[in-house]
């Protein structure tokens, strides 16, 4: 059986939903706190409730037979951090340290962590692979970074075998238009220029447009939601093959788009021109961040197999499919 932390949210309800359709026993823990109980698979076990409870975690792991841990349970906004950085220790540190220790009490020794590439913070050259330095420039990604550490010390202390994947930006949905992105408020670029071009806003905003790229907009690497889960699908099979792992991926596409590059690939699929407007850079915001994944490549064989318009595309139908997304009457709003 396979526990999902945060298994109702964006990333982890389209991993809950491959693992169904894999035959997996699925048991989901979430606090819906920015997940949705409608984004659940039917076929898993749905307990409402944090990990950060110690009496509810140990008594899951008491009733039911947990093989492996998948974790996405955590706070991901870098502003946010920012600004309420005790939020994102207490949530992504300390109610992971709990998770961990529980799991560690109940001999389970499995975990695949949903990581970063905020932990390299400013890239200090133009294709990070896992030997780059590990500089985490805000709090979001120091929490993260501080998790992996706690999980390696784990694994040397205790046996705990891992998988950490360090996810750059990931995007699109499911291509039923089943489940898909649905935060509040949304800060991620894609959605929040279909969004606009939907009619939701009255402008997209780009955060700089002074960096040291050839237009100016900051460089990011994208990955479908699906092919990120994919990644995790092997990884489980290596943690369920293999007595002793300890692993580090970058989960990337390779490719760096800027930001007035994706809006244009967003304005193409949809036919419609989007209101553009420059603001202030945000603190904490590197130039350029693009994967290289080669490591999962040459060791899980994962590969990126959707391009950058698959994940517009899959996002522009799951957005028009479900104009409420998922019956939240504040969908789309505080963009």
């Amino acid at each position: 059986m396979i526990l999902v932390a945060g298994g109702a949210g964006y990333i982890g309800s389209h991993m809950v939903k491959t693992l169904i359709s894999k035959g997996f026993d699925v048991i989901v823990v979430d606090n819906l706190s920015t997940g949705y109980r409608e984004a659940v698979d039917e076929k898993a076990i749905f307990i409402e409730g944090d990990i950060g409870d110690v009496f509810l975690i140990n008594k899951v792991f008491t009733m039911f037979p947990i093989q492996i841990v998948m974790h996405f349970a955590a706070h991901g906004l870098v502003g946010e951090s920012i600004i309420n950085p005790l939020k994102y220790y207490e949530n992504n540190v300390v109610k992971t340290f709990n998770l961990l220790k529980s799991m560690i009490t109940h001999n389970v020794s499995k975990i695949i962590f949903s990581s970063t590439c905020a932990t390299y913070g400013l890239a200090e050259k133009d294709i990070l692979d896992e030997t780059a330095p590990n500089h985490p420039v805000n709090p979001y990604g120091r929490s993260k970074y501080m998790v992996e550490q706690l999980i390696t010390d784990f694994e040397a202390a205790y046996g705990l075998n891992y998988v950490i994947l360090r996810y750059f930006n990931v995007a699109g949905a499911d291509n039923s238009a089943q489940i898909g992105e649905n935060h509040i408020p949304e800060t991620h670029l894609i959605p929040n220029s279909l969004l606009h071009l939907l009619g939701r806003s009255d402008h997209i905003a780009v955060f700089g447009d002074d960096f040291p790229t050839a237009d100016g907009s900051c460089i990011r690497d994208y990955i479908h939601v699906l092919d990120l889960v994919q990644a995790h699908v092997l990884s489980l099979q290596m943690l369920l093959k293999h007595h002793s792992v300890k692993k580090i991926y970058n989960v990337g596409n390779e490719k760096g788009y800027s930001v007035k590059q994706i809006i244009s690939i967003c304005e193409k699929i949809v036919g419609k021109k989007a209101n553009i407007v420059v603001k202030e850079r945000r603190k904490g915001d590197p130039p350029s961040l693009v994967a290289s994944s080669q490591k999962i490549r040459e060791e899980l064989g994962w590969k990126a197999t959707y391009v950058l318009e698959d994940m517009v595309r899959s996002a522009w139908l799951w957005y028009t499919s479900n104009p409420d997304g998922y019956g939240s009457s504040n969908y789309g709003k505080d963009i």
